[in-house]
């Protein structure tokens, strides 16, 4: 093994080389299983995607442990439970399987917010288009319910109407306001004060994330998988953010924030 000396210091200069060598072959090898892992969990959630809409049942990736996270409610049991159980059969580790307290359901009810026909959903945000036309965004399953939306239930004071709406599948409405005497500023309520929304990005697993929604006010939480898709009893939504955050009835539609610069 040869030696040099460099300042007076002594470098093992064959020990370097087979290191270097090491680690070479261990990115070498690292990189095959990064990507069958990945093709894996594509294959697990086409696989769900493809057998498992099966109301009760959601599912996102988990970054952290690079497995598929399977959530059931309490309604799959009994035969929904044996179908389920024979699709992930074949899934291996891919996939991990976790219960859920309760009923997964669409957070709506009759009741200080927006309200449509006799219901109470969350305003998102107001948003507008280049020709300077003013609307607001809300849950798609809210704006099933309602072609016009009010600012208090008694219904006197409209907001505007719906033009535009998607569920199952997605779950996103849009209302153009009508109303020229409601002013639409681009601020969020944190129910003790207000946030401008200076921009929108992409979610990351980890980070902190805050929603605010008429019926339980502002909650914080963290972000803990992408990509996720809930099976309601009415349809099938895909492409969701998963989070610990709690939300109640009449928070649909309510805007979930992250904590870098969108509240800033």
């Amino acid at each position: 093994m040869a030696m040099a000396s460099v300042g007076g210091a002594a470098i093992l200069i064959g020990s370097l080389l087979a290191a270097n060598a090491a680690n070479a072959a261990n990115a070498a090898t690292t990189a095959p299983a990064a990507a069958s892992r990945a093709q894996a969990l594509n294959n697990a959630e086409a696989t769900l995607e493809r057998s498992a809409r099966i109301a009760g049942t959601a599912w996102s990736v988990d970054a952290a442990t690079n497995q598929v996270v399977v959530s059931l409610d309490s309604t799959v049991s009994g035969s929904k439970l044996d179908r389920l159980n024979s699709v992930l059969a074949g899934l291996g580790d891919a996939v991990r399987v976790e219960r859920i307290a309760g009923v997964l359901s669409m957070r709506i009810s009759g009741g200080d917010a927006i309200y449509g026909s006799r219901y109470r959903c969350s305003l998102g945000f107001n948003v507008r288009n280049s020709a300077g036309t003013y609307f607001f965004l809300t849950a798609g399953h809210c704006g099933n319910l309602a072609t016009t939306w009010y600012s208090n239930s008694s219904h006197t004071t409209v907001l505007g109407t719906r033009t535009g709406r998607s569920f199952p599948g997605n779950d996103y409405a849009i209302v153009k306001y009508t109303n020229t005497a409601i002013s639409h500023p681009g601020t969020v309520n944190l129910y003790g004060g207000s946030q401008d929304i200076t921009r929108a990005a992409n979610a990351v697993v980890g980070e902190s994330v805050k929603r605010s929604g008429s019926t339980s006010h502002v909650h914080s939480g963290k972000v803990t998988g992408l990509n996720a898709t809930v099976n309601y009893a009415e349809g099938t939504v895909t492409g969701l953010i998963k989070t610990n955050v709690c939300a109640e009835a009449g928070d649909s539609g309510g805007l979930c924030s992250m904590a870098r610069p969108l509240w800033a």
